[in-house]
């Protein structure tokens, strides 16, 4: 987004910000593309949903390269509500791989998926979404001529209740780093984002229109903060974790349909990922070049009662990973 011309960012501005065009060309797409079916319904959708810099992304691209999986990718920006109205629209037309802002290795292009379904749900209230999760999810596998969907949103958490009630079947993945570590990798993002919407306002922009506001200028806390205040010390981020998970564990043991995921784990034991394997329905596919641990030298001062406390909870998580009866 950084080398968008203008042309590309009025484009971005006029067919994202308003409510009115998403919904619109929403409603085009469904008078000319929508076919009553929903026998889709009952297969095992993936939604791959969680606090990030957890291993998501990975996750994403693991599931997505077995080619069993339609998901939204960026040659369908900024057109999300109608992925098959433009679907010609880029269709001879690429870009080289390059790495994503981040700048965490992880390159990509016209056809890498991405987490864009936010907009869907940006669009319309709770009931609305619940209406019409289902058509657009069809719409996409429409395109992409697939029976499954796979979905990479870090504010899916907030509705697994709404996902599984259109999908029953559907998986809910929520991978987990060390705390430490995971914690570390936010702060340093929240620096980077904040550094990178100072100088370019299209950015901030884009990240709002993609209801991305997991750091940067328009970050928005999963929780409120009990005893840390200051986004720019890494304390703050590991009691984000252990809110955030402490959460997430208490939901988990409640609902068969979530999955917690260890990265560092399924990164060292190869019997987990095959469990993995084995829970998703995959077929078997090469992982050999996708989990791989990334652990940086931490010298920030943190609070060793809050990463006590988070070791608690990656511990319970862990337990649940290793119990072969989980997965």
């Amino acid at each position: 987004m950084q080398s968008y011309n203008l042309l590309q960012k009025n484009l971005h501005h006029l067919v994202l910000k308003s409510p009115f065009v998403k919904k619109a060309l929403f409603d085009i797409e469904k008078m000319i593309f929508l076919k009553k079916n929903d026998s889709f319904k009952s297969e095992k959708h993936i939604f791959i949903t969680g606090l990030p810099r957890s291993g998501t992304t990975i996750l994403l691209e693991f599931i997505y390269q077995t080619k069993e999986f339609a998901s939204l990718t960026y040659a369908d920006m900024p057109f999300i509500m109608a992925p098959n109205l433009f679907n010609k629209m880029f269709r001879n037309h690429n870009i080289p791989p390059k790495e994503r802002m981040h700048k965490d290795g992880i390159k990509f292009d016209l056809k890498s998926p991405e987490a864009f379904d936010e907009v869907f749900f940006k669009t319309y209230n709770e009931q609305d979404c619940l209406n019409n999760l289902g058509i657009f999810v069809s719409l996409v596998l429409k395109k992409y001529k697939k029976n499954k969907y796979l979905s990479k949103n870090n504010n899916n958490y907030k509705r697994i209740h709404l996902i599984n009630s259109v999908f029953p079947y559907s998986i809910i993945l929520i991978p987990y780093r060390d705390p430490l570590q995971q914690a570390y990798s936010l702060l340093n993002q929240h620096r980077h984002f904040c550094d990178l919407q100072k100088k370019e306002k299209f950015i901030l922009d884009y990240m709002n229109y993609l209801g991305h506001r997991e750091f940067g200028l328009n970050y928005q806390s999963w929780n409120l903060s009990l005893d840390y205040s200051n986004a720019f010390a890494i304390n703050y981020w590991l009691e984000q974790w252990y809110l955030f998970y402490n959460n997430i564990i208490k939901y988990s043991e409640k609902n068969k349909n979530v999955v917690l995921v260890s990265y560092d784990e399924i990164c060292k034991n190869q019997e987990l990922v095959q469990k993995l394997i084995s829970k998703i329905n995959l077929s078997q596919t090469d992982y050999s070049n996708f989990f791989k641990l990334s652990l940086k030298d931490i010298t920030d001062n943190y609070d060793k009662k809050i990463l006590s406390k988070c070791l608690e909870i990656q511990g319970r998580m862990n337990s649940l990973n290793n119990n072969l009866s989980y997965f």
